[in-house]
């Protein structure tokens, strides 16, 4: 049982908040709990996620090593969510505006990013960054 606060920032322990969607057994309702899970398999190391979530067209080129080992190298910090615009339950597209804080190298970097996210049949997917 793991009874730590969920890194994602939302609130609830990990096991009640994100776990369910890396482990597979629940999918994300909204663009928000997909973007807020994918930094938690971030920094929990469940890249296969990160691959499983992307917009299938992309699934092909996503490198896993490369990116195992960068969120490996990292202290990921805290996730602050800026913006979120559409991407709820009853939506097929949504954007979420965030700031993703993590230590490389000993110095602390903010990643801000505007995502944009897309359903298909019933499943959110991460579509890209789009420019903010």
């Amino acid at each position: 049982m793991d009874n730590q606060a969920c890194p994602c920032g939302r609130g609830p322990a990990f096991e009640a908040c994100c776990e369910p969607f890396l482990a597979g057994s629940a999918l994300p309702k909204t663009a928000e709990d997909l973007m807020r899970s994918r930094y938690t398999a971030f920094a929990r190391q469940r890249i296969s996620y990160l691959k499983d979530t992307l917009w299938p067209k992309h699934q092909s080129s996503f490198d896993e090593l490369a990116t195992s080992r960068w969120a490996s190298e990292n202290h990921w910090a805290a996730l602050t969510v800026l913006e979120v615009h559409a991407g709820g339950e009853a939506d097929r597209e949504g954007t979420v505006l965030f700031e993703a804080k993590y230590l490389s190298g000993g110095k602390l970097v903010t990643h801000r990013e505007r995502s944009r996210f897309r359903k298909k049949s019933g499943r959110w997917f991460y579509v890209e960054a789009i420019a903010d």
